[in-house]
């Protein structure tokens, strides 16, 4: 009875478009699971990172949602993205993988938003897959935002030594799974991963919810 009653009153909806969904639907609404930019890897050369993938492009309803996400509290959305994410994971990642972990905010970013949007995105992709994610970096500096920051050169000069590992022991010889909510040039993605094999990862892949669509202009990603 409670749960009728609070699906009257808060009907979930698609996390893309805002549309109410149907009975027969679950976080995405039927057009947007056709429709939505799915994610072409192409030939991409990412450092330090074994492979990587993402769901969407960043553009169109996938930006506005991961917008909404990151700045105006749809922490909700987390649960959605993550159940979609560990299905890519389970399809692209058919071997497995040891640790599952993410690239955490600033302590200062946290503090101003309220919470890491990519710890909560570990937690649901953790959930569906079964598995604890296991904090293994911290950012040790609060850098400029890399949305606003043009050129890969300077992006990777943004967060060079800007993140260090805190739990060593844990990652000894394996293989890990890198999550973050957008991939742009993968400046952060490599210099992360790079942190992570130095500390004694044998393998770094790296999944993210969006990517920058290098064939349209860069706009406003991670």
């Amino acid at each position: 009875m409670i749960h009728w009653i609070l699906e009257k009153l808060f009907p979930p909806k698609c996390i893309l478009c805002g549309r109410i969904l149907e009975r027969n639907e679950m976080d995405l609404c039927h057009h947007c699971r056709i429709h939505a930019p799915e994610y072409s890897k192409g030939n991409l050369k990412l450092q330090f990172l074994d492979s990587w993938t993402a769901i969407w492009y960043y553009e169109e309803n996938v930006r506005r949602s991961l917008l909404r996400y990151k700045f105006y509290n749809a922490r909700s959305y987390a649960i959605g993205y993550g159940r979609i994410l560990a299905m890519k994971l389970l399809t692209e990642y058919p071997d497995g993988f040891d640790i599952l972990t993410w690239i955490p905010i600033s302590r200062l970013r946290k503090l101003r938003r309220g919470y890491d949007q990519v710890e909560l995105l570990a937690q649901a992709v953790g959930q569906e897959l079964g598995i604890q994610p296991v904090s293994l970096l911290k950012k040790t500096r609060h850098n400029r935002p890399q949305s606003g920051i043009s050129g890969h050169a300077k992006r990777r000069a943004n967060v060079l030594g800007a993140y260090r590992c805190i739990n060593t022991e844990a990652l000894q010889e394996k293989r890990i799974i890198l999550l973050d909510d957008i991939l742009t040039t993968g400046a952060t993605a490599g210099e992360c991963a790079r942190v992570l094999l130095t500390a004694g990862a044998t393998e770094v892949q790296f999944a993210a919810i969006a990517a920058a669509n290098k064939n349209k202009s860069d706009r406003g990603s991670l």
